[in-house]
């Protein structure tokens, strides 16, 4: 996945802008953003400072490779338990 070229700092900085009433185009076209990115951002972290940012963009990590580990041990245990119903 493709890292973002704006720190938390800078979204959180571009969310408040919204927030204190700066139209979105013209914060889009400042920031170099599409609206769909303002409107994206928006909807993920409008609220939360930048440590609470970055927290979330950590345990969304940790949640994936959480669901990735169970997903390759649901497919382990059924591949033995195909080979146990195999010898019997």
């Amino acid at each position: 996945m493709k890292g973002s070229k704006f720190s938390d700092a800078q979204k959180a900085f571009i969310l408040k802008q919204g927030a204190d009433g700066v139209p979105v185009a013209e914060i889009c076209r400042r920031a170099g953003i599409s609206q769909a990115t303002y409107f994206n951002w928006k909807k993920k972290y409008d609220g939360l400072w930048p440590t609470e940012m970055r927290r979330l963009k950590q345990l969304e990590d940790e949640n994936a490779k959480l669901r990735k580990l169970v997903a390759d041990l649901a497919l382990d245990r059924e591949m033995l338990q195909d080979v146990i119903r195999r010898k019997i």
